[in-house]
């Protein structure tokens, strides 16, 4: 006796790749990333020789690859490292980074303090964690699970971290670090 498939063979021709088929957001960039010119990593260090995309800069997903979101940011082809948010999966990665509302607008409707902090990457006191995002980046989920925590660590080297602390009204109520990354991350009040 011959089983007979349920479905048609050229339908289970495509069954893999619906399964895996991945969204491809378009929009924006959420927040200032910094790239060597074809690599920006989570962890979103600044080193020498890197430069800042910034927040609001059009961007799409053109792909993926292991542990990396290949986008067009602004025409310019680069891939986004899940280098320290593994427990993400790379659509949810993808859609962190590539949002639908352009961040631009928002921005717009804050301080000229505000404005000036965020468009150098560097964090000022009273801050919301939305413009921390914006200004920095997403702190990795490695170390900081719960966005909603009073503390977010970040990276500006290996050697070089800080911690955002929240106040009650979820807003920057210090940076605690060492003098040299204050001087770098820190805008002048």
């Amino acid at each position: 006796m011959r089983l007979r498939p349920v479905l048609p063979a050229a339908l289970l021709a495509l069954l893999p790749v619906a399964v895996f088929a991945q969204a491809m957001p378009e929009g924006y960039l959420c927040c200032n990333m910094r790239t060597d010119g074809s690599w920006i990593s989570d962890i979103n260090y600044q080193e020498s020789g890197k430069r800042v995309i910034p927040a609001g800069t059009p961007a799409k997903v053109t792909g993926y690859g292991r542990y990396r979101v290949h986008v067009s940011l602004d025409g310019s082809k680069q891939a986004i490292g899940n280098d320290y948010s593994r427990d993400l999966d790379l659509e949810s990665f993808a859609r962190r980074y590539v949002v639908a509302e352009d961040p631009r607008l928002k921005l717009g409707s804050y301080s000229p303090k505000v404005r000036e902090a965020i468009k150098s990457a560097r964090l000022l006191p009273g801050m919301t964690r939305e413009q921390v995002l914006m200004s920095v980046g997403y702190p990795v989920s490695s170390e900081n699970a719960d966005l909603n925590a009073k503390v977010w660590r970040f990276w500006l080297s290996s050697f070089a971290e800080f911690q955002v602390v929240f106040d009650g009204k979820d807003r920057v109520k210090e940076v605690v670090t060492d003098a040299q990354t204050r001087n770098l991350i820190m805008a002048d009040d």
